[in-house]
């Protein structure tokens, strides 16, 4: 049986999201777009767990990775935050810290 990613070590994330990355590459190729979405949201889940979620503030707004909207937390639940999108502050929802960036921030 597989790990949970949270039962997963530094190393063993990072060789997952090497695997999932080349299966999401052959996925791309072949033009199989569902199997691509669901790889490249293992691999979002995957790098917030490398991530932690103290580095993250509750109160603070945060630039959500390939969109221009930003993102207020109200609060951490494991690496998920909890709050809402500048563009729709009266939906609540959850992301994974892993798509958030300081505002201004580029991640690689």
């Amino acid at each position: 049986m597989d790990k949970r990613y949270s039962q997963m070590t530094e190393h063993e994330l990072h060789t997952e999201i090497a695997g999932l990355s080349e299966k999401a590459r052959k996925a791309e190729q072949l033009g199989i777009v569902n199997e691509l979405a669901v790889l490249e949201r293992k691999i979002t889940m995957a790098k917030a767990y490398l991530l932690k979620p103290e580095d993250f503030s509750p109160g603070e707004s945060y630039q959500i990775e390939g969109s221009e909207d930003e993102f207020h937390i109200n609060y951490l639940n494991g690496v998920f935050a909890w709050g809402f999108r500048k563009s729709s502050p009266e939906q609540e929802e959850a992301l994974p810290i892993s798509v958030l960036k300081e505002k201004g921030e580029r991640r690689g």
